[in-house]
């Protein structure tokens, strides 16, 4: 007997486990309506007709048989659950070498993370040359509107402004700021004002360019600003003070002619310092 053989399947009955639960009676009824159409004086053509009729007599047989058909229906049984694990062993064979394959593609193709890395690093360069393009075009830029070269003084002279008529101001970004309307009020009270030049945004400083040199003379030491936050007013050009300030004023600091560099900016950190002095006696005094 061929072990490959289904006995259910040439009776024309279903299979495995539901099979398995066919009564005695469903097998009968079965057989008989194969008989009938297996039969050799049936199929008196068919070569095969004798030896099909004969495998459904033997299946008929076990099956009907309590001992032979148990021991088909463990046989069954044991054949699916083998089928059952080779499956699912070539399902883990299957995972297992697409696993792998995914990772020899893995290894030979760019890891995303270097490669989102190596992206960032390239654009942060072009910014940081952008922006070292930006610094280096403002650095070179003259102030809109003026050109701080002297004039050569006759009517022919060139057409820049005059430094001896623009003031340097600065002041700490403490109490109250000073906004370009607020320095025109102040400065436009000893002469007119062409035009405020605010500075710097993290340090308190501008440029007050004032109508005449006598305008600007008129201002070192007289603008103050408020008591809280007081300016500190110097011209431009440092060799103008010279003629002014000794005679005018009760502050004689150092000749800004000759403080250049460093010594330029002690000399406005003193000047800064004896304003506030003023101003605090001037606070007591009121």
């Amino acid at each position: 007997m061929d072990a490959t053989v289904d006995h259910y399947t040439v009776l024309g009955l279903p299979s495995g486990e539901e099979g398995a639960n066919l009564t005695e009676k469903d097998i009968n009824k079965a057989y008989k309506f194969k008989a009938l159409e297996l039969h050799p004086d049936k199929r008196p053509d068919d070569p095969n007709a004798a030896s099909n009729f004969q495998q459904l007599r033997t299946s008929y047989d076990i099956l009907k048989d309590q001992k032979a058909r148990k021991l088909f229906d463990d046989l069954l049984r044991v054949k699916r659950d083998n089928q059952r694990r080779q499956s699912q062993r070539d399902g883990k064979r299957r995972k297992m070498v697409s696993d792998l394959e995914r990772r020899e593609r893995d290894a030979f193709s760019p890891d995303p993370a270097a490669k989102g890395k190596e992206e960032e690093d390239r654009i942060a360069k072009k910014l940081k040359d952008e922006i070292a393009r930006i610094r280096a075009m403002h650095a070179k830029k003259v102030v809109p509107g003026f050109d701080f070269k002297k004039e050569s003084g006759g009517s022919g002279g060139g057409g820049g402004v005059d430094q001896e008529k623009v003031l340097k101001v600065s002041w700490e970004k403490i109490g109250e700021d000073y906004s370009a309307d607020k320095l025109r009020e102040l400065f436009s009270k000893f002469g007119e004002v062409e035009d405020v030049i605010k500075g710097n945004k993290k340090k308190g400083s501008a440029l007050v360019v004032m109508a005449t040199k006598q305008g600007a003379l008129a201002t070192i030491g007289s603008v103050i600003g408020h008591l809280s936050n007081p300016l500190l007013v110097l011209p431009l050009k440092p060799t103008m003070a010279a003629d002014s300030w000794g005679a005018s004023k009760s502050v004689e600091p150092e000749a800004p002619s000759k403080l250049v560099g460093a010594g330029y900016q002690a000399f406005e950190d003193s000047v800064l310092m004896k304003l506030k002095k003023a101003a605090a006696k001037q606070t007591k005094g009121d």
